[in-house]
């Protein structure tokens, strides 16, 4: 069934488990993951990123994922993630993605906060949730070096992120505690105090970023102490290119490893959702 963050987070938030967004740009992904929550009987949350409209477009993703998470037997958000343009984030709602994220995050504090309220307005008039990010969840060179120099000013305070929500009206928050995007090539230094405050600060829900390549005690760690919602891309990536280079040879096609791809990302993604704790509250 095709539902809203709001309808799947505030039981996360309550229960204390994760709900994955996991990315799925391609079909034989969504197969995948969508496969993975039916068993589990998970709570999911699918979609794209902007960054990943240059593979498949918001339209043509939407011909086939809105069917597919109405027609799914638990709760499906078809979501569209790191929303970096108006122009995209209102191609999403107008073709019935039920949640987006609008990331400023690299603007102003003022311009994040003026910009997200207003796309905010005009999520909640499409019926659809609207997430944001305060602090900066960048490219994991750039976390490593300010966890290392003991600059904080990429992380998210505490209290600008209780301002932030109540002037926004924003559904969910990513907040920045030292994750970043992409592969790690070091050991992330995550800062579980400052998550816990936010939690303890702010009403909505808390999202963490850049969650592939973390053990699976972060991950239980950051749920314990706030986290609601956990993306996912980079592992399920991965599982689905090595399916492919495993099983490859001459004279094999596309057709040969389509339904191999769809397999490996079930696996990985069930994985995830059993650290994460969401099976059965689908």
């Amino acid at each position: 069934m095709l539902v809203t963050l709001n309808e799947v987070l505030s039981d996360a938030k309550k229960k204390k488990y994760g709900v994955g967004l996991f990315n799925t740009p391609d079909l034989e992904m969504a197969k995948g993951v969508l496969a993975a929550a039916e068993e589990t009987k998970s709570p999911v949350i699918i979609g794209t990123a902007e960054i990943f409209l240059n593979l498949s477009s918001l339209e043509e993703l939407s011909y086939f994922l809105i069917p597919m998470a109405k027609k799914a037997t638990v709760p499906v958000v078809l979501h569209f993630d790191h929303g970096l343009t108006e122009e995209n984030v209102l191609k999403a709602l107008k073709l019935g993605f039920s949640s987006v994220m609008y990331d400023c995050s690299t603007e102003s504090y003022e311009n994040n906060i003026k910009k997200v309220a207003e796309m905010a307005r005009i999520a909640k008039m499409f019926g659809a949730t609207i997430e944001a990010e305060l602090g900066h969840v960048g490219a994991n060179d750039a976390a490593a070096e300010a966890a290392e120099d003991g600059d904080d000013s990429i992380y998210t305070q505490p209290e600008q992120a209780k301002d932030f929500v109540e002037k926004t009206d924003v559904d969910a928050l990513a907040v920045a505690i030292g994750t970043a995007h992409g592969a790690y090539k070091s050991k992330p230094k995550l800062d579980i105090n400052r998550l816990k405050v936010i939690s303890e600060t702010v009403s909505v829900p808390l999202v963490l970023h850049g969650g592939s390549g973390l053990s699976d005690d972060d991950f239980k760690n950051c749920i314990a102490n706030g986290i609601s919602k956990v993306n996912i891309f980079t592992d399920i990536n991965c599982a689905a290119a090595k399916a492919v280079a495993d099983h490859y040879a001459a004279g094999k096609g596309m057709t040969d490893v389509m339904n191999l791809i769809a397999d490996a990302v079930k696996e990985e993604t069930m994985k995830k959702m059993r650290v994460f704790g969401s099976p059965n509250h689908g």
